[in-house]
């Protein structure tokens, strides 16, 4: 297996985990772009661009994140609110006031973010063409009913999260996340990471540029390597259960290679983008690139600081979360305590770690049977922790 790209000086066992990857963990295709201190200093690709293909995986090319596209979608409240024009402790109702109906009143802005505003199911799932219309998916959500006391537990808003967010940026600044993300973020860094794909970068992956990711099995105790507890496998097996109506919000899922779904804007799940895009945004919220700096220190903290911590009411498992962040943990092992990111189920991961000024963006088009510390991830995680907390 060939590996392309560079390392700098010292991150030689970075280059060497990523190729175990590949040769040991089946990585398909696959590419890892690390920042310290605002300076590129991992850029590494290998494999074929489709994970049922043969063209090669080349610098540019990108692919969906899933999840880890709520790393960078909570980025928007967050300057938001470093403006001055989001309230992180007002009522949702205050800004989109269809929300507080059926009891949510109380829920606040914070909650949307630290996944603890009781909402992570629809009692009607959505079809695919609705989901696909970010008015539909806000209307679900402002017509369900809690299944908690919002403020009172946590768990996983794996779909409905993105429904939210997106309708909170939009009645604040009267754009979609996805355009305020391209305009704000992505745009003013040169990063190449959409929310939406654009139609010229839609042409440009026919002939090389956005990926073929694999489709992963449906969510099932017996497909997902979470932890071998019977509670785990009960709740992804049965289907009145929070864990399974949360992730099939949506059914069926739509095919995630289809052009629709790509130009779509699902702030929860369908982020596109290539490793150095992600990895240069996670660099630019802790630290300068190229004279553009996201987050002040205070937002900073806020990102990081832990909100939720615990057993899960939807993963079962005990998870940490920031505002918008998943902190390290058990469930999500990062560079450090101070870390903050997003795993996409079955592989992509981003995060920084101010404590070392280490930004990462890992993304693959072969997506296993993980919700979070997918192993492929983690040994890059470890391999760069080896350099920088030796």
């Amino acid at each position: 297996m060939d590996v392309n790209g560079t390392v700098a000086e010292g991150f030689e066992p970075v280059r060497e985990a990523f190729l175990r990857n590949f040769e040991a963990l089946g990585d398909r295709g696959a590419a890892l772009a690390v920042y310290r201190d605002g300076r590129r200093v991992v850029d590494l690709w290998a494999g074929t661009r489709d994970v049922d293909g043969t063209e090669p995986w080349r610098r540019g090319t990108a692919q969906i994140v899933r999840s880890a596209t709520k790393g960078v979608a909570a980025a928007v409240p967050l300057l938001l609110h470093q403006r001055g024009l989001l309230d992180l402790d007002a009522p949702v109702g205050e800004y989109w006031p269809e929300f507080k109906a059926r009891g949510k009143e109380r829920v606040l802005v914070r909650h949307v973010l630290n996944h603890r505003s009781g909402l992570p199911v629809l009692d009607r799932p959505l079809t695919p063409a609705e989901a696909l219309d970010p008015a539909r998916g806000a209307e679900a959500v402002a017509a369900q009913a809690p299944v908690w006391e919002p403020g009172t537990d946590h768990g996983y808003h794996a779909l409905t999260y993105g429904w939210m967010l997106d309708e909170l940026v939009r009645r604040v600044t009267g754009r979609w996340a996805g355009e305020w993300i391209a305009a704000e973020i992505a745009g003013p860094l040169g990063a190449d990471l959409w929310l939406g794909l654009p139609e010229a970068e839609e042409a440009a992956g026919r002939t090389g540029r956005v990926g073929r990711i694999e489709t992963p099995e449906p969510a099932t105790g017996a497909a997902l390597r979470v932890r071998p507890k019977r509670a785990v496998t009960e709740a992804y097996d049965d289907p009145a259960s929070l864990t399974r109506r949360a992730f099939t919000a949506i059914t069926p899922f739509p095919d995630q290679n289809d052009p629709a779904y790509r130009a779509a804007a699902l702030p929860a799940t369908n982020g596109i983008a290539t490793a150095d895009g992600l990895a240069r945004v996670y660099a630019a919220l802790i630290g300068e690139v190229d004279g553009v700096r996201l987050f002040d220190p205070a937002t900073v903290e806020l990102a990081r600081a832990e909100e939720s911590a615990g057993p899960d009411r939807v993963l079962v498992v005990n998870t940490r979360f920031g505002l918008g962040y998943m902190l390290h943990g058990s469930a999500s092992p990062l560079l450090g305590p101070g870390s903050f990111g997003h795993p996409g189920r079955g592989g992509s991961l981003g995060f920084a770690d101010p404590e070392t000024g280490v930004a990462l963006g890992y993304v693959t088009n072969g997506f296993r049977k993980t919700v979070t510390a997918d192993p492929r991830a983690q040994a890059l995680v470890r391999a760069v922790r080896s350099v920088v907390r030796p």
